[in-house]
């Protein structure tokens, strides 16, 4: 099979990788033309142009742009697809895209890969970053069931846990473990700066070890990203912001009155509860 990537960073890189590993022979697209040169050299992909018409015999296309740049390029891209060919992207938030894309491309279907990390370009993708990982797949009532079953077999092809849900569902689901700790993380970040003697400024800095590496380690990524988050999915991550004030608010009432049992109650909740979310 023919597979188009547009967008060759980490997730386009890395779906490359294992596309190629699993028989397909994979076109490239970037903006620049040293990434297309890269991505071959690397062997992510097997051709590469800054041109989209180079995707236009490809059975099934990746969109893997930031957010904000998905519904303009597919927007070109179908210019040069026949209709047969299925559509899909990997942006972290789906109602705006779903509702700009499907009404004019009907083999279109949102998804979500549950993978990656805060670095960028084609120099951090890697093979095998799906194993394992979960997938969504947000089709809606009018997607073609034989484009479903096509991406379907695609995705299970990389390891990946495969989820459905709506649009909508997955952006509130997203917003509770994905948005809000990167805001909350930057706002750790943005906190600790806000510390005006620069002796203990700078022995904060010095001193910090794990804890803060793992806390800050979101909100100490790529800005574009974090932005596009909050941009696109406003309404779930005001609501999941909301609800974080609400919890830091009852913990700071907590210390200030000492009421270290009740503290104590909340914090062992939250050991046992973790587990539920990820697993070390």
């Amino acid at each position: 099979m023919k597979i188009g990537i547009l967008g060759l960073g980490l997730i386009g890189g890395s779906l490359g990788f294992d596309l190629q590993s699993q028989g397909h022979h994979v076109l490239g697209v970037s903006r620049r033309e040293s990434t297309c040169k890269k991505a071959v050299d690397l062997g992510s992909v097997n051709e590469a142009s800054v041109d989209l018409s180079l995707l236009a015999s490809a059975d099934v296309v990746f969109i893997c742009t930031p957010i904000g740049l998905i519904v303009p390029q597919v927007e070109q891209l179908i210019a040069h697809l026949p209709a047969t060919t299925i559509v899909t992207d990997v942006g972290s938030v789906k109602t705006p895209i779903v509702e700009a894309i499907a009404p004019i491309w009907e083999n279109f279907i949102g998804g979500h890969p549950m993978a990656g990390n805060t670095d960028v370009g084609i120099e951090a993708a890697q093979r095998n970053l799906f194993v394992n990982r979960p997938y969504v797949l947000t089709p809606i009532e009018t997607t073609p069931i034989s484009a479903i079953t096509v991406l379907e077999e695609i995705v299970r092809s990389l390891g990946s846990i495969i989820y459905h849900c709506q649009p909508e569902k997955h952006d509130r689901a997203v917003s509770w473990i994905s948005h809000l700790p990167v805001m909350v993380s930057a706002s750790l970040i943005a906190a600790c700066l806000s510390e005006t003697d620069l002796e203990i400024a700078h022995l904060a800095q010095n001193l910090a070890s794990s804890g803060f590496r793992d806390t800050s380690r979101v909100g100490g990524g790529n800005p574009e990203l974090g932005v596009m988050m909050a941009q696109y999915n406003r309404q779930a991550l005001l609501h999941s912001l909301h609800q974080y004030r609400q919890n830091l608010d009852e913990f700071i009432y907590l210390i200030e009155q000492e009421k270290w049992e009740q503290l104590n109650e909340h914090m062992n909740l939250n050991q046992q509860t973790r587990p539920k979310f990820v697993k070390d």
